[in-house]
């Protein structure tokens, strides 16, 4: 696998799956219940938006470069306060080109009573993730696949959580093994809040995904997805999407408020769209 965020960090799909997750965790802690956040495929936790790989893309430009100067209303900037209030703050401890990925984002916003697990398998890369999350006695970095990692952590003892799943999307056949994988962890754990994040590259493959979802007979899915640009077969990535599994109950109207003005901004042709809806009372397509 040769995959590297680094080069994608801070980027349009960034954006927008890191402000449905400071959202659903902004909804977890509004409970004085702990909860516990279970990060499956957690990278290294920060980026360099000045590193070698950042600037080699310039994908950041095109996302975080947009939204943070962007102007916007204020009950949006309200909902996007917990996420630009990480960003601010992991730059405040690690210089102003940083980004936070998934794990930092949930440290940031969990409380002394949460736990965080962080599953990642390529060996540098724990090194890197150990070293981002620091000496958090709520955090735990595990080595792992993290296919293996999402049946073998749920149920958690708190009882209450999310389980963010974000592969790479680099070999054949994860958007089947993500659809069963989800199949096999609700079962376990119904109750759950499940974030999963896919690429709109194929617009195959995504229908496809779409349907085995379904099929699941799993309630409560949000489907949100944003595109920048058309979708085509085999062409680059052209939008994100992430199916949340026991949404949070007012997340779908923030969804609703927030994608008009992400999808204005980050657009980058005009044939840019946004979807907020319940995948389980679509029509099956």
């Amino acid at each position: 696998m040769n995959y590297r965020h680094a080069f994608h960090a801070g980027n349009f799909a960034d954006v927008v799956k890191h402000v449905v997750l400071a959202r659903i965790l902004f909804h977890l802690a509004k409970k004085d219940a702990p909860f516990r956040v279970i990060d499956t495929h957690a990278g290294i936790g920060l980026y360099d938006l000045a590193g070698d790989e950042a600037e080699r893309t310039g994908e950041w430009r095109g996302g975080i470069g947009r939204i943070r100067d962007a102007v916007l209303p204020p009950e949006i900037r309200e909902l996007l306060a917990p996420y630009f209030e990480t960003l601010e703050a992991v730059r405040g401890l690690h210089g102003p080109s940083a980004y936070p990925g998934s794990p930092l984002i949930a440290q940031h916003l969990s409380r002394a009573q949460d736990r965080l697990i962080f599953i990642e398998k390529h060996p540098k890369d724990v090194i890197a993730l150990e070293e981002a999350v620091g000496r958090d006695v709520r955090a735990k970095v595990i080595a792992l696949d993290g296919w293996t990692a999402l049946n073998a952590y749920v149920p958690p003892k708190e009882r209450r959580g999310l389980v963010l799943v974000d592969p790479p999307f680099e070999e054949k056949g994860e958007f089947g093994r993500m659809a069963e994988a989800l199949a096999r962890a609700h079962r376990k754990w119904p109750t759950g809040v499940y974030a999963l994040w896919y690429p709109l590259k194929n617009p195959v493959e995504t229908r496809g995904f779409l349907r085995a979802l379904k099929e699941t007979g799993i309630p409560k899915m949000l489907r949100v997805e944003l595109t920048v640009r058309r979708e085509t077969e085999g062409g680059p990535l052209a939008g994100t999407g992430m199916i949340i599994v026991n949404p949070p109950w007012t997340l779908a109207d923030e969804m609703d408020r927030i994608l008009p003005h992400f999808c204005r901004i980050l657009r980058q042709t005009s044939d840019a769209e946004w979807i907020s809806t319940d995948l389980t009372a679509e029509t099956q397509r």
